[in-house]
């Protein structure tokens, strides 16, 4: 398999922050509610109804900080605020529509 490591090599430090960023709690969730285009909080929210708003709050916030998210305040009356993928978050999309695909392929019922 190409770019695997050797038996006893260590795991590259980089794709395991990767993968521990991705696969925090809800967080893959979030990103991929958010590759259908720019959503308000709420509609994250529904998207993902079993995430409190808290957590989810939590989450968008780590997600900002890391740069795979921005956070777009549009004015008011009423102010809105819009969360959209950046283009580092963007560039998950491939990785994260994989994930789907296998989680479909062999996390379904009939498996």
């Amino acid at each position: 398999m190409a770019g695997a490591a050797a038996a006893g090599e260590p795991v590259c430090p980089l794709f395991h922050e990767a993968v521990e960023l991705v696969g925090r709690r809800w967080t893959g969730a979030i990103l991929r509610s958010l590759m259908d285009g720019p959503l308000r909080f709420s509609e994250v929210a529904a998207a993902i109804p079993e995430l409190s708003d808290r957590l989810l709050s939590e989450r968008m916030k780590e997600l900002e900080a890391r740069g795979l998210v921005k956070r777009e305040v549009i004015p008011g009356p009423p102010l809105r605020v819009r969360y959209c993928l950046s283009p580092m978050g963007h560039e998950l999309e491939p990785a994260l529509g994989e994930l789907q695909s296998w989680a479909r392929r062999w996390l379904s019922s009939s498996n």
